[in-house]
């Protein structure tokens, strides 16, 4: 019976309390206190206190084909003329620089392809010559006549062979190596990964 009676007692404080919660959120707000939502409807429906406060940028405002700056803008007095002025010389220079730029980007972007393409001749160069030697050295072995009767001009050839082909494996080498010194350049002055490789 004892349990019963303080089951039923905690239920009825707990609902008390709970009811006391309700009522405390559900009461409006004197006239003292006033909601955020109240505030914002106030602040949106009154003009002149926009241009008082500074911009405050959101979600829903924020620019998207425009820089934000955190600097702000020249008064009239510090700059020396009418602030419009200014913008537009800011986003003339803005404009300027981005195309000087996308310039320099499109240069390197021309340069690294070209020596792309070097390195490409050279590397088929060098696969035509070692094919050339293999097809060579193939028909020398399979005649042993041949070989024996023309071994001095066959060494002779040989050498030529292996000098061209080392010289050729230099040159690709050292595109390669002159590729990266490029790439490692163009990404020093700023021009994007997508476009140096």
């Amino acid at each position: 019976m004892k349990r019963i009676t303080l089951i039923g007692i905690a239920l009825a404080l707990s609902t008390a309390l709970l009811a006391s919660m309700a009522v405390a959120q559900s009461t409006a707000p004197g006239p003292s206190q006033s909601s955020l939502g109240d505030y914002a409807r106030k602040i949106r429906k009154d003009p002149g206190t926009a241009k008082a406060r500074p911009k405050v940028f959101d979600n829903d405002n924020l620019p998207t084909d425009d820089k934000l700056s955190v600097i702000g803008e020249k008064s009239a007095d510090n700059a020396g003329g009418a602030p419009g002025d200014d913008k537009n010389a800011a986003g003339t220079n803005a404009d300027d620089d981005q195309a000087k730029k996308q310039a320099a980007w499109k240069s390197w972007q021309t340069k690294l392809g070209a020596q792309k393409d070097l390195i490409d001749l050279a590397t088929r160069e060098l696969d035509v010559l070692q094919r050339e030697y293999q097809l060579r050295a193939a028909a020398m072995y399979a005649d042993a006549g041949n070989r024996m009767r023309n071994s001095a001009e066959w060494d002779k050839q040989d050498a030529d062979y292996k000098a061209k082909i080392a010289d050729k494996q230099k040159a690709v080498e050292d595109a390669k190596s002159k590729l990266t010194d490029m790439q490692e350049e163009a990404r020093k002055d700023g021009v994007p990964s997508a476009m140096v490789d």
